[in-house]
């Protein structure tokens, strides 16, 4: 089991994201809805689902509780009974709102306190591997007699991890040449000067902010536009917008709005830091695979998920049933 500490430090890191609004907090890499992800749990859930009368369900690391709504676009799913389990009290509370005939639990995967073998249907999507090996062994303490895993990992070589690693970068370079406490000065000088105040402290502040968006120009061509979900392009665009027309700004909106992208940006690094980390190589998805062998579970498909068209893997799968 993990330090306490440690725990209430990923519990802290995982609510920061999910609170976070906006593009840089609201981009996820996860893949929740790409083609291919929705196809592999529509196959599993129609398969898996009408093998029970009314199947208890768990998702493992819900976060949006993507895997719930690919569920219930499956017949018969209404008679299933739901839970889902994350370490962030707010996504917990989304999960809540979103569907309130779900249970939840807030806790960490590695240790649920649920009953031993009280599933039927254990599922996660790029989530244990977040909490370590420890989490696959809790998902096979809670499987059932004859219940039915499923399971989506980050893949070191994957899509997604490049995108992530990625955006990442970019964002880390754009944050690294302090582009909102310089935007912040920035705009602090030009409205002051709009006001009639001296105008030097502006134009200081101009020359300053100006390698900042010589950064922002240079991440965008090194990764495109679209990186970090088009976040870095559109606060590119959106700064030198406001500059243009910036007599008609309020001032405490755009240093609010500034405020609030920071911390966005922040958010967005540590989740992109934690997914990074988190993504396996092919050792360490064979040691997962070794975990739940070793649990007494026949693995009936293991390896990489590819798009059609792609020769990068989207994800490592896993399928097993007791």
């Amino acid at each position: 089991m993990r330090p306490d500490s440690d725990v209430s430090n990923r519990a802290s890191s995982w609510d920061d994201y999910w609170s976070g609004s906006g593009p840089a907090a609201a981009f996820s890499s996860d893949g929740d809805v790409h083609p291919a992800i929705a196809g592999f749990w529509s196959v599993f859930f129609s398969q898996s689902i009408p093998l029970f009368d009314r199947p208890r369900i768990i998702d493992i690391a819900s976060g949006n509780a993507a895997l719930i709504s690919h569920a219930l676009s499956v017949p018969g799913a209404d008679s299933a009974a739901f839970t889902c389990v994350d370490i962030s009290e707010t996504a917990i509370a989304g999960i809540r709102s979103r569907f309130p005939d779900v249970q939840t639990l807030c806790s960490d995967a590695t240790d649920t306190g649920l009953p031993s073998r009280s599933f039927d249907i254990v599922t996660s999507q790029f989530g244990i591997e977040y909490a370590g090996s420890n989490a696959m062994e809790e998902a096979m303490r809670l499987l059932g007699d004859n219940g039915q895993f499923a399971c989506l990992m980050h893949h070191t070589a994957g899509a997604i991890h490049l995108d992530c690693a990625a955006g990442l970068d970019a964002v880390s370079r754009v944050r690294d040449a302090g582009l909102i406490p310089l935007a912040i000065k920035f705009f602090s000088a030009g409205f002051d000067a709009v006001r009639g105040a001296d105008r030097s402290p502006y134009e200081r502040a101009a020359r300053e902010l100006n390698p900042a968006l010589r950064t922002m120009e240079e991440v965008v061509d090194d990764h495109g536009p679209d990186v970090a979900g088009g976040a870095i392009a559109n606060l590119y665009n959106d700064v030198k917008r406001m500059h243009q027309n910036i007599q008609r700004h309020d001032p405490s909106e755009v240093l609010e709005w500034l405020g609030a992208m920071d911390l966005q940006l922040e958010h967005y690094v540590n989740r992109m830091t934690a997914m990074t980390s988190a993504a396996l190589n092919e050792k360490a998805f064979a040691e997962f695979c070794g975990i739940v062998s070793s649990a007494g579970c026949e693995i009936q498909q293991q390896g990489p998920l590819f798009a059609a068209g792609d020769e990068r893997p989207l994800a490592w799968t896993l399928l097993a049933s007791r």
